[in-house]
């Protein structure tokens, strides 16, 4: 792809979690198909369930249960999959490959980053510690502000938690909300392909890049960097 020129250099990194850092549809996937069980119904394939696992429990029972918010019996499904879920959370969720190098080259470059999710709190807090992101500059859960993304809110509170102005930030995430989030926030804007994506084509979201590793965004982040230090020391 053709990529952007003339950035704002990035001083802070804000991560979605859910197929940004971490690969948490094991689990995610495990709670649905146990409500599935219980009912005497055969498991959801993990193929189908998977790509809808940024959007949490409206995915997962979406996939699994053809439910939508408002229909009928989807509300006490959902209540029973946060208290599975909950219970199950840190089975088989790990961090992506490269992730933890990817995070570590942030920091050695002197940037900050975080983490932005539409996770309620009650997940968020006890995963992260157990996933190894507990040194996140910041942690904004779906609950932390009024309103969740696609709205801009929760992305403006991370980067005020990390005194960085959202102009030099930029965030990553593998769902199109997070790139209309990043958007609205006035920051640079990744899609990742390594996450789950979903059913739309990230290349129709508008995002500035479209990386395929976390390896790629490491060496993104550091090639713009040295671009705009290029550049101010021209000026």
């Amino acid at each position: 792809m053709t990529l952007p020129t003339a950035l704002p250099a990035p001083r802070a990194i804000l991560f979605d979690l859910d197929g940004t850092l971490a690969d948490t549809a094991p689990d995610l996937a495990a709670a649905v198909n146990w409500l599935r069980t219980e009912r005497g119904l055969a498991p959801t394939p993990y193929a189908v369930l998977r790509p809808t696992a940024s959007a949490g429990a409206r995915g997962m029972i979406g996939a699994a249960f053809g439910l939508a918010p408002g229909d009928a019996g989807y509300e006490a499904l959902r209540l029973q999959w946060f208290d599975r879920y909950q219970d199950h959370m840190a089975v088989h969720s790990s961090l992506f490959g490269g992730v933890a190098e990817l995070l570590l080259g942030i920091e050695q470059a002197g940037m900050a980053w975080g983490i932005v999710t539409n996770k309620p709190s009650r997940f968020t807090d006890p995963l992260i510690p157990q996933i190894g992101l507990s040194h996140a500059g910041c942690i904004v859960s779906g609950d932390t502000t009024a309103h969740a993304k696609p709205h801009p809110d929760p992305l403006l509170e991370g980067a005020r938690r990390l005194g960085i102005d959202p102009a030099h930030c930029w965030y990553v995430g593998d769902d199109k909300r997070d790139i209309e989030a990043g958007q609205a926030a006035g920051m640079v804007t990744v899609a990742c392909n390594w996450g789950y994506c979903g059913a739309i084509e990230p290349s129709t979201w508008g995002a500035d890049y479209q990386l395929d590793t976390p390896a790629d965004l490491l060496q993104t982040l550091l090639s713009v960097a040295q671009s705009a230090r290029v550049a101010a020391a021209a000026a």
